[in-house]
C-alpha cells in the first residue's frame, strides 16, 4: 500500500467537535469515512487510526461523542453511569444527519461514497447509523455489535446494572432501534465485522449471532464478511486496519 500525505483540521459541526483528516489529492469530491470512537475515548485518541485510513486516500471525519473529549467527561467506570452508554449511542444516531450534510456541503464529501466505521461504542453507533440510512455505502464495525439487545444483556450481567425506571425506558428505545430487529434494512448491503475472540468488554457472541442470521439471508457474494482474531481482547490491531483498507478499496469503488 502506498500512503498519501494528509492534512488535519479541527472543526465544529453545529456543536459537534470533530477532526478532519484529508488526503492531499486533487479531487472534486472525496470518498469519506466517518469514524466513531469508543466509550471513554475521544477523537484525538482515534487520530492515528484515522490517519492510516486517510493515508490510503479517504477523507476521515472523527467526531467527539456527547460526554467525551471536548464535550465533557463522566466517571466511565462507575456502574451508575452505565446507562449513559446507550444515551451516547442514540445521540450519535440523532446527530448523523447534520454530520453527513456538513461533510457534503462543506468538506466536499462524495454523497455516493460515504462509509461509517467505529470501534467499541463507535461500532454500536456505526451499526445503528448504517441500519437507519440506506444511502451509506458501507460500514465497518471493530469490536462492536449489531445485536444490541443481546450485547445489552451481557453488559448488565458484567456491570451489575441497577434496573431503574429510567434505564428500563432507555432499554425500550434501544429495542426499538436495535439493528438486528430491522435486519431487512441490512440485506445485501456491504458490511465488514472485525472482532477479537477474547474480547472482555464487548463479548463476540452477540455479534457472531447477528452475522450468522444475516448470512443466511444475504444474496450478494462478498458483501458480508466477519473476521475474528484468536486470543485478541478489546483492541484494534494493525491487521484490522489492513482489512479495513482493503475492504474500502473494493466497496467504495463499486457502482
Amino acid at each position: 500500500m502506498k500512503f498519501i500525505n494528509i492534512t488535519k483540521a479541527n472543526i465544529d459541526i453545529d456543536g459537534v467537535p470533530a477532526i478532519v483528516l484529508k488526503p492531499k489529492l486533487d479531487m472534486d469530491t472525496y470518498p469519506t469515512v466517518v469514524f466513531y470512537h469508543g466509550w471513554s475515548s475521544s477523537k484525538e485518541h482515534q487520530e492515528f487510526r484515522g490517519s492510516v485510513i486517510a493515508g490510503l486516500g479517504y477523507q476521515v471525519i472523527i467526531p467527539d461523542a456527547m460526554h467525551h473529549g471536548e464535550r465533557g467527561e463522566l466517571d466511565y467506570a462507575a456502574s451508575e453511569n452505565s446507562g449513559f452508554f446507550w444515551r451516547v449511542v442514540l445521540n450519535n444516531l440523532n446527530e448523523w444527519e447534520k454530520i453527513k450534510t456538513y461533510a457534503i456541503e462543506k468538506l466536499e464529501a462524495d454523497p455516493d461514497r460515504i462509509a461509517v466505521a467505529g470501534h467499541s461504542m463507535g461500532g454500536f453507533t456505526s451499526a445503528g447509523i448504517f441500519t437507519e440510512n440506506s444511502d451509506i455505502k458501507t460500514c465497518i464495525i471493530l469490536n462492536g455489535s449489531f445485536n444490541w439487545l443481546e450485547s445489552n444483556e451481557e453488559f448488565k450481567k458484567r456491570l451489575n446494572v441497577h434496573m431503574t425506571k429510567e434505564f428500563k425506558e432507555l432499554e425500550q428505545e434501544v429495542e426499538n432501534r436495535n439493528p438486528l430487529g430491522r435486519i431487512d434494512n441490512l440485506l445485501d448491503r456491504p458490511i465488514l465485522i472485525l472482532h477479537g475472540e477474547a474480547d472482555s468488554m464487548v463479548e463476540i457472541t452477540p455479534q457472531r449471532d447477528f452475522y450468522e442470521k444475516l448470512r443466511e439471508l444475504h444474496r450478494v457474494e462478498g458483501g458480508l464478511r466477519m473476521v475474528s482474531y484468536k486470543n485478541l481482547d478489546h483492541f484494534v490491531i494493525t491487521n484490522m486496519l489492513e482489512e479495513m483498507g482493503k475492504w474500502l478499496d473494493i466497496k467504495m469503488a463499486e457502482v
